[in-house]
């Protein structure tokens, strides 16, 4: 076989016999499986068997029973990697959300043999989440992939979806047995557990035809504690400097009013103070494996104290309207205004301040380059008196 398409299904009995019907058109003339890991109770297992016996490919199943279904979601593709015919293992949901029409694409970009990952992505040209369906539902799958980018922000640099569930991977690249799988996010594991190199084709998401989504509260909560296992390191430290911050910032704002000094005026000086010193921790003790690739230390220095700025320009009018309104505690406002910062500015430090520069094409000009090209030309440029 050159590709294994892998369908991990939960209760998805009436899309087994289109999604075959699909993969069977989408993949007519080449060497391909499609290999269904069921973790089902209503029957699906039967209904595979039924179509696999005229369907278009080869069909093959998993069934894991009630209590060894370890890992959820992505055990199962796990499961199904270990049993694939091919390397080429493409992962797609059973619900026809991914369109088997884009299965082709993925295997046409990993034969080009640059990328070990190839990613369905809603969130690049060409891309559409609206099968997503309600705004609530876009704006958690967004939250949550901007919180992942910003945890892993050299790994995943590059991957603008890395929570999709569609997407082509290289076996042989990956060690299997390593990875935890937790839930439904396996792309995720394999791209932070492993050095992949991926590549992005755009995906138009569809809506549901049967079936009812296992996006769940209790997903939600799974997906926080694997990201968290995962990337435990730097949030949590970065935490922890924010933390350190912001009893500095507490016990500056107490001393100066007990001095006499106005809640305000107090609060602006302990501002700008724990920026200075926080950003000095985080550049010596949670970013120092980024800077290498990231802006000079000047720009980034710029980049943090600007946006810490602007957050406690919102953040001060916003404590000054507890105090005055809601007859807050100064220091009690402050240490809540302070908790409600954190999550915006370790997004912005991951992904703006320590980002990756862009590497230039050899031969092209920085942006001073070409203002001191354009200024030397002009001033050599003929004139008329």
């Amino acid at each position: 076989m050159d590709v294994t398409v892998i369908v991990p299904t939960r209760n998805e009995r009436g899309n087994v016999a289109e999604m075959v019907r699909q993969l069977g058109d989408a993949l007519a003339g080449r060497r391909a499986e499609i290999l269904f890991v069921d973790d089902s109770e209503d029957g699906t297992t039967a209904e595979i068997e039924r179509v696999a016996q005229d369907a278009p490919l080869p069909v093959r199943f998993i069934h894991r029973a009630a209590g060894h279904r370890a890992g959820g979601l992505g055990g199962a593709v796990v499961a199904g990697m270990k049993a694939a015919a091919a390397d080429a293992c493409v992962v797609m949901d059973g619900d026809l959300q991914h369109p088997p029409a884009l299965v082709p694409a993925l295997v046409d970009r990993h034969a080009r043999g640059d990328a070990d990952v190839v990613v369905a992505s809603r969130y690049i040209g060409g891309g559409d989440s609206t099968g997503l369906g309600t705004t609530l539902r876009f704006g958690v799958s967004r939250a949550a992939t901007l919180l992942t980018k910003a945890m892993f922000p050299l790994r995943l640099h590059g991957t603008s979806d890395p929570m999709t569930g569609f997407f082509l991977v290289d076996r042989s690249r990956v060690d299997l047995e390593a990875l935890r799988p937790s839930g439904f996010k396996i792309l995720l594991e394999l791209l932070v557990r492993g050095d992949l190199r991926a590549a992005e084709v755009p995906m138009r998401f569809h809506q549901r035809v049967e079936g009812e989504s296992k996006a769940s509260l209790r997903q939600g909560i799974t997906f926080l504690v694997h990201l968290a296992r995962l990337r435990f390191g730097k949030m949590s430290l970065f935490a922890l400097i924010g933390a350190t911050g912001a009893v500095a910032n507490i016990a500056i704002v107490w001393l100066l009013t007990a001095l006499g000094m106005g809640y305000i005026w107090a609060a602006i000086i302990a501002a700008e103070a724990t920026i200075i010193g926080n950003f000095l921790l985080a550049e010596r003790f949670v970013f120092a494996d980024m800077r290498g690739r990231a802006a000079g230390l000047t720009r980034r220095f710029l980049a943090s104290f600007t946006f810490n700025n602007a957050e406690a320009a919102i953040r001060i009018p916003v404590l000054a309207l507890m105090v005055e309104s809601w007859q807050i505690s100064s220091v009690l406002a402050t240490a809540i205004t302070l908790a409600l910062a954190f999550v915006g500015r370790f997004v912005f430090h991951s992904l703006v301040v320590y980002a990756p520069r862009k590497q230039r094409e050899p031969g092209t000009e920085t942006a001073g380059q070409r203002i001191i090209r354009m200024i030397d030309e002009e001033a050599m440029r003929p004139g008329e008196l």
